[in-house]
């Protein structure tokens, strides 16, 4: 999650807070909660057109009511705990309802961003068109809350560095900033996204390391072995950990020492208490490492975490992207669903797919699914999913989406139709995928899922919806954006899923 290591200025915070007292006043947001009766319609039969109706849920969460106030973090560190909780959940202050609001309004400062940008490539005078203040470029749908909001969090990445009280072996997040210096990690135990069991495992890791005779790498070129800690969990309470350890120059019997003295504390040791169904154990020599490039070794337990979602049954391995918010991710999946209006003539293409729960989940109402991931152990997950459900018509593909989806594309053009999804990671989608998407004219819809629609995910947008230009390879007829619907997967942040529907 984005903002787990660098300083968020506290002025962002007094700008939400002020930005809620605005919204209030004009009641710009409509929500409702979890999956009502006729949730199709009900869903694609409101849009935003400046006046709301308010439609307020009377419980987000069986036995939950959103905090108006802000709650007492009852520990002897309250100042750290609070400037954590500044940093990572900006919006913890805030009743729920009032961060829908913020970040609704925040979803339309960008639609209304993007539509200058593609106006002004397209020629337009925008200092003549219509004041943004009064129209938005395509249809807003309501924020769709989530049915969690506290603890939803269903995967965590704690880290390991010196903590406020000079302990070199913290485990939890950091505060400051690497270029200033002033780095310090703080446990997470009252951040409100982190769930019980995920703060749990953090703290006897911690007390695993103050056992352990070796240090902590706290600066990666500078030495030092125990590094981050992962944690990953699903709704039946299973829980996965993976402990990153660099190596250095340890010999493969003094390896072996280690991760057998890991195992032993999780097993029969003070860790045996969090429950593991299963540890990890990775030597990383890199800041980051794939499986690939150095695989995870399973300690103990169970090698994979199995999910229920939208009647599936969905494999995950250690490395597979999968969203964070379980629950959240139902209601984003069946959201990109309902835009994709896929049927049985219809090809499902689902770029940068992870465990490919959307093209699976919409299997049975297409002729076929492709599949793209990077990520082996994601793909070979999708493709555990789709033979363990009994679906028959999916095809998944690994590597890089620029060099598997020009190819792709070429042998699928016999006229039928192809509807594509892509989800991408924050770093937005290769310009050949572009590229190629454009230049397909079986792709008549488009659903794009984006976490941070900002830098290359708005040059994506851009290039989708500019007019041809053979300099950029962009042949083919732009797509037109349709639709927009805010999907919230992170409770007490400012960030939001936005799911757009583009035409042609």
């Amino acid at each position: 999650m984005a903002g787990l290591k660098r300083r968020v200025p506290m002025h962002s915070l007094r700008y939400f807070i002020s930005m809620v007292d605005l919204f209030s006043k004009s009641g710009l947001l409509p929500w409702y909660a979890r999956n009502p009766p006729g949730w199709s319609q009900l869903f694609l039969g409101t849009v935003c057109k400046g006046d709301f109706t308010h439609v307020i849920a009377t419980k987000c969460q069986k036995g939950q009511k959103s905090q108006k106030k802000p709650c007492h973090l009852g520990s002897l560190d309250d100042s750290w705990q609070e400037r954590l909780a500044d940093v990572v959940t900006p919006l913890w202050r805030l009743s729920y309802e009032e961060q829908l609001k913020v970040k609704f309004e925040a979803q339309k400062k960008i639609l209304r961003r993007l539509e200058s940008y593609i106006q002004m490539l397209n020629g337009v005078n925008v200092t003549t068109a219509t004041p943004k203040s009064e129209s938005l470029p395509c249809l807003l749908h309501p924020i769709i809350p989530s049915p969690v909001i506290n603890g939803y969090r269903n995967k965590s990445t704690f880290s390991v560095n010196r903590g406020p009280d000079g302990n070199p072996k913290t485990v939890g997040y950091y505060l400051g900033t690497w270029r200033d210096g002033n780095i310090v990690c703080v446990q997470s135990n009252n951040l409100k996204n982190i769930p019980e069991k995920h703060s749990q495992v953090a703290q006897y890791y911690e007390v695993f390391l103050q056992q352990s005779p070796l240090e902590p790498c706290l600066v990666f070129h500078e030495g030092g072995y125990w590094r981050e800690l992962i944690v990953r969990t699903n709704s039946q309470g299973h829980t996965m950990a993976i402990i990153t350890f660099h190596p250095q120059k340890l010999s493969q019997e003094e390896l072996h020492v280690q991760k057998e003295s890991v195992k032993e504390f999780f097993i029969r040791g003070p860790g045996a208490a969090c429950d593991l169904t299963s540890l990890y154990f990775q030597e990383s020599t890199m800041t980051r490492c794939s499986h690939q490039q150095s695989p995870y070794q399973l300690l103990f337990g169970e090698p994979y975490i199995f999910e229920e979602l939208l009647s599936l049954k969905i494999r995950i391995s250690p490395d597979a992207f999968f969203q964070i918010n379980t629950a959240g991710a139902e209601m984003l999946y069946r959201t990109v669903g309902e835009l994709t209006g896929v049927n049985s003539d219809t090809i499902l293409l689902d770029i940068c797919c992870g465990t490919g729960v959307i093209g699976l989940s919409l299997a049975q109402h297409t002729s076929q699914v492709l599949g793209i991931e990077l990520v082996e152990q994601a793909v070979e997950d999708a493709r555990w999913t789709a033979a363990f459900n009994g679906i028959t018509n999916s095809e998944f593909h690994t590597g890089r989406a620029e060099k598997i989806l020009p190819g792709l594309l070429k042998s699928k053009e016999d006229g039928q139709s192809i509807v594509a999804v892509v989800n991408p990671a924050r770093a937005g989608l290769h310009y050949k995928v572009i590229q190629a998407i454009r230049n397909c004219r079986a792709i008549r819809t488009l659903v794009f899922v984006s976490c941070k629609l900002h830098g290359e995910s708005t040059r994506n947008v851009i290039e989708l919806c500019c007019r041809p230009d053979p300099a950029k390879k962009l042949l083919g007829e732009p797509f037109v954006l349709q639709q927009a619907v805010p999907v919230d997967l992170f409770p007490h942040t400012p960030h939001c899923e936005l799911v757009l529907l583009f035409t042609r």
